[in-house]
């Protein structure tokens, strides 16, 4: 197992930080701008989805994650930057490896992977297989993740799965980060959550599972709070500390509607962090989509919003 210790962690503002998503839909001549805007805000972390397509986004303009992040690394400096999230839908452990050591190179070890057991949307049939079980995806998550693991921080590794095999994969000069990059672990299921004990520098949640329909305004946080109390159990049950764990909530899938305005925000904010959670990523404004938000209002947030917590 490769824990992060807490002094390995990024140095964090007031024991909250904010990041966006900037999602893989603008050709570069005009994505260049959001990425470079986003270091310029401020932002701890700019992530994008790892998906070939995306609901609403069915039949627009998406682009790929991992081109699209390198282009990211060299058109930036500071900004962390990082995938939210990949999954085992359409990828590999041993070709994912290969390409997160090349970006964590190119971005100077700024790289974090955000991953989780992925889902049924478009991914799940795109390459032609039928669209797994939950319990095959949890089944083949538990098989990927930890030989992403094995291969990120070996010089050459072989392991025979049910799912995920690799033989004598050679992964040199391995990640600049070390043991390996950060893993960022999105999980609300007992064996996931144990996956995230047992692997991450971090955990992801976007709220409720069942989708914002489900759940009023005033239960959204009560949701997040039983989370994390079932992610400390996976945690106390391996034995890891859940403090030393990053625990980053995606806005954007609940009914609540923290950009709307900056105290807006601040009252959102202010609620998460007493719950314990340690990073915020709020989605940049999409026009003409679920994501549309007021730029100005986005980027004052951004600027000021973490700042007028108490």
């Amino acid at each position: 197992m490769h824990h992060r210790t807490p002094g390995d962690l990024p140095h964090r503002v007031d024991g909250m930080r904010l990041s966006t998503v900037i999602l893989p839909i603008h050709r570069w001549s005009e994505g260049q701008k959001i990425w470079r805007r986003a270091e310029e805000l401020g932002f701890h972390a700019a992530y994008t989805y790892d998906h070939l397509s995306w609901r609403s986004f069915r039949e627009e303009p998406w682009f790929g994650s991992v081109p699209t992040l390198t282009a990211a690394a060299t058109a930036t400096e500071r900004l962390r930057l990082g995938t939210l999230v990949t999954s085992p839908n359409f990828r590999h452990p041993v070709t994912l490896a290969k390409e997160l050591i090349t970006l964590d190179d190119v971005s100077g070890g700024r790289l974090t992977l955000g991953i989780g057991a992925g889902g049924v949307g478009f991914d799940a049939t795109a390459m032609g297989q039928e669209a797994w079980s939950p319990k095959e995806r949890a089944a083949r998550f538990g098989e990927f993740l930890p030989l992403l693991d094995e291969l990120l921080t070996n010089d050459a590794t072989t392991r025979e799965g049910t799912y995920y095999s690799a033989v004598e994969a050679r992964n040199v000069p391995g990640c600049v980060q070390t043991p390996r990059v950060p893993f960022y672990v999105a999980a609300t299921g007992p064996r996931g959550l144990r996956l995230a004990a047992e692997y991450g520098q971090g955990w992801v949640t976007y709220g409720d599972p069942r989708g914002p329909a489900e759940v009023p305004v005033e239960q959204a946080p009560e949701v997040i709070a039983q989370q994390i109390e079932k992610l400390t159990a996976a945690c106390e049950a391996t034995g890891r500390d859940v403090a030393t764990l990053e625990k980053v909530l995606l806005q954007g899938s609940t009914a609540e509607k923290p950009l709307q305005s900056v105290d807006a925000f601040v009252d959102w904010a202010g609620t998460y962090r007493d719950l314990g959670i340690t990073e915020l990523v709020i989605h940049w404004p999409v026009p003409d989509s679920v994501f549309e938000n007021n730029l100005a209002v986005f980027e004052k947030i951004a600027t000021e919003g973490l700042a007028q917590l108490t």
